[in-house]
């Protein structure tokens, strides 16, 4: 088949082409970047904290009234905990992996002596407890701490100096990023003569902060620290036996409503419930992408097959007289499908554009990575495939109309 003739046709008539060719090119610089998007997103929303997130909870206590025995308020809640049948661990925290609050450090550098702060920060994880226990973490160099090592801080006086801490392989890989063990050795928070060495004293696997953002070196960036905060605000998180976890909560409520009668329950959560939470923004912002990507492609197909409808109606005589000169009924169906073809790759050729230009802007603003090629070629393909399938029921329609019909009712 000759292009030309189809050419020669578009070309008298340029406004219904030009509108499905822009109608696709749209559709693929929205289309492309939204998977992306919805992928990028649900990858995020599902990356692992590092925690026993199936077999732990999290419960919060505020106080209704000052406390003046915190610390053996504190000791006896985890021994009532850790009594509870099925319970494998229980610790006191300041915060838990994407709770979305908690304590955070910056300026964190293995030189203190340097004139420039370093942009590193960690999240600062504190408990008198093991929290590789409690929070069922994976150590993959050193240990945990020893008793000696954990300090008491009442917030009221000065706070005792940290000397020791446990660090995720993330953040160890941006304090020495040439270096492959690191156990033993010294940070510095903050510069100067007054900063205090921390020595390494083990690595954590994986750890991610309570706000989890999208950078995978920043998620990861924290640090366990040996330190028992006296705070009436108290924060446990306990790690059940597998399939122990509802039971245990509702024990653990009670056990820990009965100590005192002077404080009261903020909120007790599954890890999961935490991760929820967490990410309701990400799955909320997915689905609606999916919505609106499934509405734009119904909205192109069927822009695609009342267009072809149309050229159809208006070109029966054209196909009469084709079909009377010997055109057979797989020539008919062949044209339209080029013609939607030719339509279809302008549309695609000026979507690749607007996608690698939307791209860009995405990236600048939501410090999104840049789209793998993998998707524009999968957008072009798909394009094709939607296009050719619009336009497949009207080109049939067209070419079982018989000659006769066609010239006399044209």
């Amino acid at each position: 088949m000759e292009i030309r003739p189809i050419l020669s046709t578009l070309l008298r008539s340029k406004t219904a082409p030009l509108l499905i060719a822009a109608q696709v090119a749209l559709t693929l610089a929205i289309v492309c970047n939204a998977v992306y998007i919805i992928k990028d997103r649900l990858a995020t929303s599902s990356r692992p904290s590092g925690a026993d997130e199936s077999n732990s909870f999290v419960m919060a206590f505020s106080a209704a009234r000052p406390i003046g025995d915190i610390e053996s308020m504190q000791r006896r809640d985890l021994e009532a905990l850790r009594g509870i049948p099925g319970v494998a661990a229980a610790a006191w925290t300041n915060q838990v992996p994407l709770g979305r609050s908690g304590w955070n450090t910056g300026g964190i550098n293995t030189d203190p002596t340097a004139n420039q702060p370093t942009d590193i920060q960690s999240a600062q994880y504190m408990s008198g407890d093991s929290l590789i226990d409690a929070f069922g973490l994976k150590l993959v160099e050193g240990r945990d701490f020893l008793p000696e090592e954990i300090t008491v801080h009442d917030p009221e006086k000065e706070a005792p100096p940290l000397h020791h801490a446990l660090i995720t392989r993330a953040l160890a890989e941006q304090l020495w990023p040439e270096e492959s063990r690191y156990a033993g050795r010294q940070f510095y928070n903050g510069n100067g003569p007054e900063a205090t060495p921390i020595t390494v004293v083990g690595v954590i696997e994986q750890l991610q902060t309570p706000w989890a953002p999208v950078n995978p070196l920043r998620a990861e960036s924290s640090m366990l620290l040996p330190r028992r905060y006296l705070d009436d605000y108290s924060q446990y998180i306990v790690r059940t036996e597998p399939g122990q976890r509802a039971a245990v909560m509702r024990e653990a409520e009670k056990t820990l409503l009965a100590l005192r009668s002077d404080r009261v329950l903020r909120f007790t959560r599954t890890m999961d419930q935490v991760r929820d939470r967490r990410y309701a923004g990400e799955r909320l912002m997915a689905g609606l992408l999916i919505g609106v990507t499934a509405f734009l492609l119904l909205i192109t197909a069927s822009g695609i097959v009342g267009m072809s409808s149309l050229w159809v109606n208006q070109r029966r005589k054209q196909i009469g007289v084709r079909r009377a000169l010997g055109a057979r009924r797989v020539d008919i169906l062949r044209y339209f499908l080029v013609e939607n073809l030719l339509i279809s790759s302008a549309g695609v050729l000026a979507g690749l554009l607007l996608a690698l230009l939307l791209n860009d802007l995405l990236v600048r603003e939501l410090s999104l990575p840049r789209m793998p090629v993998e998707y524009l070629v999968g957008g072009m393909v798909f394009m094709w495939i939607l296009g050719l399938g619009s336009v497949l029921s009207p080109a049939i329609r067209a070419a079982a109309v018989p000659p006769a019909v066609a010239t006399r009712t044209a």
